[in-house]
């Protein structure tokens, strides 16, 4: 079976300027949208989907290398980081499947 590799990044992202539950989901499909065109990354909000001004999000990218990988995960950090909103990067992973 021919190797590859799997990141994670779970992020917190806080909306200062939400003012509601539709402000939060704009800013979120924007950012997905982004993400996946970008990247090529699947994204889950996983937490605080009642909450108008935060959301949890994982992140995951495959890639055949490690460097690869790792260089699309820095990508994802700064283009979330450029955002008019608060990131916090709560856990970063690669994994190969197979290996544990």
């Amino acid at each position: 079976m021919t190797k590859g590799f799997v990141g994670i990044l779970a992020v917190e992202l806080r909306f200062s300027e939400a003012c509601s539950l539709k402000d939060k989901r704009q800013y979120l499909r924007s950012a997905k949208a982004q993400l996946q065109n970008r990247f090529g990354a699947s994204v889950a909000e996983t937490e605080l989907q009642d909450v108008w001004q935060r959301a949890r999000l994982v992140i995951a990218l495959v890639a055949a290398e490690s460097s690869s990988l790792e260089h699309l995960l820095d990508g994802v950090e700064r283009f979330l980081h450029g955002q008019p909103y608060e990131t916090t990067v709560i856990e970063r992973r690669v994994v190969a499947p197979g290996d544990e």
